[in-house]
Order: C-alpha cells, then sequence, then structure tokens
C-alpha cells in the first residue's frame, strides 16, 4: 500500500467513530415510515437499512427495487441473495409507481438485482416501470440504477428510450480488484455501458466506488479518471461494510479527510457532482444530481 493511503486508513478493529448513524428522526420521516408500513411497502432504504434514511426521505428521496430479490450473480460484497429468481411480476410496475404515489416522492431511485437468466436481461419491465412512474406521479424525477445488460445495446437502449433525469450503473470498485468484487461483472464492460449510455442521448450518468476492499489511492484515481474519458458526470464514493460473515472483509476504514481528498480530485477532474464520504451510498442526495 502506498504511503499517501496508509495515513488514511484506519485499521478494522470495530467500526470507527464517524461510522456511527444517528437514529433517523423528523415529521417527513416518521410520516413515511407510517406509510411503509401501513401499505407494506418496498423500499431499499428500510430493507438495506440505510444509513441516509432519515435524510433522504426529509428531502422526499427513496430508492425501490424492482424484479424481485434473488440475484443472479454472486459479487462478494453484496446483501442480496443469490439463485434462482422467481418469475417476473407484470404487475410490478405499477406498484412501484403506486408506492411512489403513496409517499409523495419527489425524486425517487429505482434499482434492481441483475436477471441474467431473462432474454431480455429484466430491461423491459425496468422500462414499463419508468413508464408507470410517469404516468401515476409526472412531477417526480428520476434516477434507474441498471444492472449492466450484459452490454447488450439493445436493453440499454431501452432505457433511453424512455429517459429518466439520470441513469446510473454502478463501477463498485478499481480494476484490479473488479473480479474478486464482482465475480460475472466487467470493468472495462461496465465504463463502456456508461460510454454508450451517455454519447445515445442519456440525459446525465453516474457511477459509485466503495472504498476499503483493499484499493490503493492511485487506484481509486485511476477509476475516477476513466470514468471521465466515459462522460460520466456524477461520481458517488463510500466505505464498503461487510453484510455477513461471508462477504468480503474490511480492509481499511478510510478516513474522512481522504474522502474529501477524493472530492477535491474529482471536482478538478470535471465531475459535475461528486459524494465522498464513509456513509456516502449510490442513492446519496440523489435529488441534487439531475441538476
Amino acid at each position: 500500500m502506498s504511503t499517501s493511503v496508509a495515513e488514511n486508513v484506519h485499521p478494522p478493529k470495530g467500526k470507527p467513530k464517524w461510522l456511527r448513524v444517528k437514529l433517523p428522526t423528523g415529521k417527513k420521516y416518521t410520516q413515511l415510515r407510517g406509510l411503509v408500513d401501513k401499505y407494506n411497502l418496498h423500499t431499499i432504504c428500510t430493507s438495506g437499512s440505510c444509513p441516509n434514511m432519515g435524510e433522504c426521505w426529509g428531502e422526499g428521496t427513496a430508492t425501490f427495487m424492482i424484479l424481485g430479490n434473488i440475484c443472479t450473480r454472486s459479487c462478494g460484497f453484496c446483501g442480496v441473495k443469490t439463485g434462482r429468481p422467481e418469475s417476473v411480476d407484470w404487475a410490478e410496475p405499477e406498484k412501484v409507481a403506486r408506492s411512489i404515489k403513496i409517499m409523495n416522492i419527489k425524486h425517487a431511485v429505482l434499482t434492481s438485482v441483475d436477471r441474467d437468466d431473462l432474454k431480455d436481461m429484466g430491461s423491459i419491465i425496468w422500462a414499463e416501470t419508468v413508464k408507470a412512474v410517469r404516468r401515476m406521479n409526472p412531477e417526480t424525477t428520476l434516477e434507474t440504477l441498471i444492472p449492466d445488460f450484459q452490454g447488450i445495446e439493445s436493453h440499454l437502449d431501452r432505457m433511453l428510450d424512455v429517459a429518466p433525469e439520470v441513469i446510473s450503473h454502478n463501477m463498485e470498485t478499481v480494476k484490479r480488484l473488479t473480479r474478486e468484487v464482482r465475480i460475472q461483472a466487467k470493468y472495462e464492460r461496465s465504463l463502456e455501458v456508461l460510454n454508450y449510455l451517455k454519447k445515445n442521448g442519456a440525459n446525465r450518468t453516474k457511477s459509485g466506488i466503495m472504498l476499503g476492499l483493499g484499493e490503493e489511492e492511485h487506484e481509486v484515481i485511476t477509476t475516477m479518471e476513466d470514468l471521465r474519458k466515459a462522460d460520466v458526470d456524477v461520481v458517488t464514493i463510500g466505505q464498503y461494510l461487510q453484510p455477513s460473515k461471508k462477504h468480503l472483509p474490511v480492509k481499511q476504514f478510510i478516513l474522512p479527510e481522504q474522502f474529501k481528498k477524493y472530492e477535491e480530485i474529482g471536482l478538478e477532474m470535471g465531475f459535475r457532482h461528486v459524494e465522498s464520504g464513509a456513509l456516502v451510498r449510490s442513492s446519496y442526495k440523489a435529488h441534487k444530481h439531475i441538476h
């Protein structure tokens, strides 16, 4: 590890103080929590115990996962179950749109598991969900955090056709660690997906990476440079936390000043927005990224 990184990490002996999260509070949060419980609505915010839930809900932002909760891929960092997914629920687009309406969400983030078992990789349900949200919530803005769809352009075109305000696809880690962290994904393919989306009319593109998996500073900077070469507009950088003992271990807890350094470097590179901090997740401050 380079000296610059070694000086800006914390040995992984229990979570450091800057990773302690205050319980979500506030009138808006309490109201939305009541609606989620009353109508049995499914949000990633609650199921993933996101540390920013109170802040995001207070600003009228929430994240919804489509295409079930079983993934066809087995990434080393992700807590979602791997296996044979259930059949597609073609009523899901309307269910998601209804949830957004009930919660009165101003900016919705949609994400999904990977569905490599489907001929269309799930892209049809993706497009139909965006259309349903638009019909039922015409004032709501959208970010779609999509899988790579194996880089198949016809599937990516479906997302371009429905034109969400932001199309996001996460790199997750640096090139050297991609095979270990994202077993069935490819670093170059993810860059090609992001570049294709931007070249073919995406309003705004976005990607995210996690730190603490053993990457070095120069590798993080190279990944950011690669994202800028792909004309990505927004990047999020956060701390990886191990979902269970079966998942990849945390190698480092990155210090707040190192996250700040990456933010400054990213802004100098020309990203429109850089969210960099220990508790930053893909959808953190997502409502700001449309501007």
